[in-house]
């Protein structure tokens, strides 16, 4: 589909164009509403269920050798 995009804001019910344009009479337009901003997703830090287990998870680094072919 092609044709010229326009921003228009609403006044009292009714869609302005912000810019001076001639529409032909019975024109067929399109009307697109962006969506509002959404505000950004909260992603909380993970937690244990029982905190007691966290030894668990202790971090054990091995070193391979330095020609490890990687």
């Amino acid at each position: 589909m092609n044709g010229t995009m326009l921003q228009a804001k609403v006044e009292n019910g009714q869609i302005k164009l912000l810019e001076h344009v001639t529409l032909a009479e019975n024109a067929l337009v399109y009307v697109v509403i962006p969506d509002p901003a959404r505000p950004a997703a909260f992603i909380g830090s993970p937690r244990l269920a029982h905190p007691e287990q966290a030894a668990e998870f202790k971090l054990e680094v091995v070193e391979g050798p330095p020609d490890a072919c990687v």
